[in-house]
């Protein structure tokens, strides 16, 4: 193996070098990459392992390229075109801290730079093993909910056909002797980032081409979800069986592993294996094109460098107020469906009679923080969930178990801007940052229905917005 990989260095070195060419222009995101790799986070477990893998798999199987009549052009103004656009996109992402989307141009921040300096045909052989590291990037988290929403659709299917007195009501799963709920740790977001990365390994080993990938990847992917449901169907079962007497309900993750192994080892057992017999008739060293080392250099100097002149803090602005003479001051905690904010935000709460009215603010004071800070899920979705939406923003919210309906309008503002997502309030702190505007608040207000529908509490809610709409500095 050792002989191996030391014959493999020629043909890894010019991969190994236009990696840390790539990691040298994007390396503030590398760097919290790299941190986030770390902390061994339940949808990031896997994300250290994945970079160690992509650097093996580059020693000990670097890309190869069949022999062609043809071979495309080595190097494309194209490539090094890419190579500054994505770098400039970078750059106005990270000087805003939208982590997430700074995240994904990692991959292509690759590519361009592969392009620049290995031409086209040494790119595309590249492309798989940059894929196989993009599993790494923490973006899992974006598909934990639709994770939950198809298992739980998928395991009240099953739990109906075994015949079992069972309420099910969106993720959560209702026992004669307890409930049971299937929150984001039963996703199956691990059992499916390890089987998609298997795949990906798999496909890279076998040298197979975009089919036998795709055919690979969908085969894994839904051996992965079979598998969690499987597991969740399996305890549903117990806790029915038991009584909600089974130590298994309190610690199952080894169970969890045995049932994605029974799964998992015969697809791998059984997967086809192919014998590399492909030749290389590219440059093999570690030549870099001359032309694209210009192309790099401009690069850093648009992209890391600018960026540290442009990370100037901007100047601090009072915070905004909000004037409700009907209203009066209370906790925050006193709200009919309790939020859950972060401690950067600056939060107040008035009530007046039946609605109540939270307003949370913060203000960027470094280049370090967000200007739209992260926020995680700020209410129980066990207890309480949507069951209507009236307009944009406003909707109706039922708790469960006591069946209360809530009317909650939720609106962001960022600088002079104002949204009604949250996701598009992240997309606002670029005008915002290019205005030098440092200023955030999450408006939030609520007030209980009536015992059949929300139509009577409509008109003073919409008051309420535009009164409070109307901040004052």
């Amino acid at each position: 193996m050792l002989r191996k990989t030391l014959n493999n260095v020629p043909l890894s070195r010019p991969y190994l070098i236009t990696t840390a060419i790539a990691v040298l222009i994007f390396y503030p995101t590398w760097i919290r990459l790299a941190e986030a790799w770390l902390e061994f986070e339940q949808v990031l477990a896997h994300g250290l392992a994945t970079a160690v893998i992509f650097f093996v798999l580059l020693l000990i199987h670097p890309p190869a390229h069949a022999k062609r009549q043809t071979q495309p052009k080595p190097y494309h103004l194209a490539g090094a075109v890419l190579l500054v656009v994505t770098t400039l996109i970078w750059g106005v992402l990270e000087l805003v801290r939208i982590d997430t989307l700074a995240y994904l141009l990692l991959p292509a921040g690759l590519i361009t730079t592969a392009w620049t300096l290995l031409g086209l045909a040494r790119t595309l052989m590249f492309i798989p093993y940059i894929l196989l590291l993009s599993l790494s990037l923490p973006i899992w988290a974006d598909i934990v909910p639709a994770l939950v929403e198809l298992a739980s659709v998928v395991v009240g299917t099953w739990v109906s056909w075994f015949g079992m007195t069972a309420l099910i009501e969106g993720n959560s799963i209702t026992l004669p002797y307890g409930r049971l709920l299937i929150a984001d740790g039963c996703s199956g977001i691990r059992y499916f980032a390890i089987s998609v990365l298997l795949a990906m390994m798999s496909s890279i080993l076998n040298d197979y081409r975009w089919r036998g990938w795709l055919i690979t990847l969908l085969v894994a992917a839904t051996l992965g979800l079979i598998a969690n449901w499987v597991r969740i169907t399996i305890l549903v079962v117990v806790a029915y069986e038991t009584d909600m007497q089974s130590e298994m309900l309190a610690d199952h993750e080894t169970m969890g592993w045995v049932v994605f192994g029974a799964f998992i080892l015969p697809a791998l057992y059984f997967s086809p294996v192919r014998k590399r017999t492909i030749t290389s008739n590219l440059p093999s060293g570690g030549n870099l094109y001359k032309k694209g080392i210009i192309a790099v250099a401009a690069a850093i100097v648009l992209g890391p460098i600018a960026l540290m002149l442009a990370q100037n803090t901007a100047s601090q602005k009072p915070d905004w107020v909000i004037n409700l003479p009907e209203f009066r001051q209370t906790q925050t905690g006193k709200l009919p469906l309790p939020i859950s904010l972060p401690t950067e935000l600056n939060a107040q709460a008035w009530q007046s009679n039946n609605t109540w009215v939270s307003f949370a603010q913060s203000q960027k004071k470094s280049a370090d923080e967000k200007l739209v800070p992260y926020l995680p899920q700020m209410f129980d979705k066990s207890i309480w969930q949507v069951e209507e939406q009236l307009e944009p923003g406003l909707n109706v919210y039922r708790n469960i178990l006591t069946r209360n309906k809530v009317l909650m309008a939720q609106w962001y503002k960022v600088g002079s801007r104002k949204s009604w997502s949250y996701r598009n309030a992240k997309l606002l702190q670029i005008p915002a940052a290019l205005r030098g505007e440092t200023r955030f608040a999450l408006i939030t207000i609520q007030t209980f229905c009536g015992s059949r529908d929300c139509i009577d509490a409509l008109p003073k809610m919409r008051d309420t917005v535009t009164e409070i709409e109307g901040l004052r500095e």
